[in-house]
């Protein structure tokens, strides 16, 4: 039997993605083999021990510039050996250095259908912009913030009435799906990303990925 794919967490704040893929991966073809948080008061954290999964912090107000924190969140990471590292709420940008190192094995969870809404207050501005719909997209990380290829999104509909803050609640609750999905797909071989482009077996996806639920 196959090992399972070893995924390094990067979080952030309350790790509710990473809740989900560690409630997901015990019948799944990944482990979740670290977490690491740049917050060293992050409920995440917490999780992560709970589920006895190892942490490591590394706190980026310890450091002067970007750089030398990507250096150290690399030297980390290359210590974990990660066939796939994913962001879960983490709320730094990295950088290119540290893309370019870790080519084609990072992804991210972005609250808004990619490639609309990247960057922040993604709910409050689909809702002024009179969309019928938002969601979710997970994508593949390059140096183009939120700009790298998408492979899969979930749908939300806005309902009359939503504020940002009960549209962030329904689009969580698709993230939760999604996001252990598209690991999985990864750990299984099938899902990777080549020539600027998300590949699923033999097939190049759309440019808003493949739909999930």
């Amino acid at each position: 039997m196959a090992s399972p794919c070893n995924v390094a967490v990067l979080i952030s704040g309350n790790g509710s993605n990473l809740q989900a893929l560690i409630d997901a991966s015990s019948e799944s073809n990944y482990r979740v083999a670290a977490v690491i948080s740049n917050n060293p008061e992050a409920y995440g954290l917490q999780r992560a021990a709970a589920a006895s999964i190892p942490t490591v912090t590394i706190n980026h107000r310890d450091f002067t510039d970007r750089v030398s924190f990507d250096r150290a969140l690399i030297a980390a990471l290359e210590n974990l050996h990660p066939d796939l590292i994913v962001l879960a709420g983490f709320m730094r940008i990295l950088s290119a250095e540290f893309v370019q190192h870790f080519a084609h094995r990072i992804v991210n969870i972005h609250p808004s259908l990619l490639p609309r809404y990247p960057g922040t207050n993604t709910h409050q501005r689909a809702i002024d912009a009179g969309d019928s719909e938002h969601g979710a997209s997970v994508h593949f990380v390059t140096e183009e913030l939120d700009g790298g290829p998408v492979i899969a999104h979930a749908v939300v509909a806005i309902q009359p009435g939503d504020t940002a803050a009960t549209l962030q609640q329904r689009v969580h609750a698709e993230e939760h799906k999604i996001y252990p999905q598209v690991v999985s797909l990864f750990a299984s071989g099938r899902l990777r990303m080549r020539d600027g482009k998300a590949w699923l077996d033999s097939d190049e996806l759309p440019a808003n990925g493949i739909r999930l639920e």
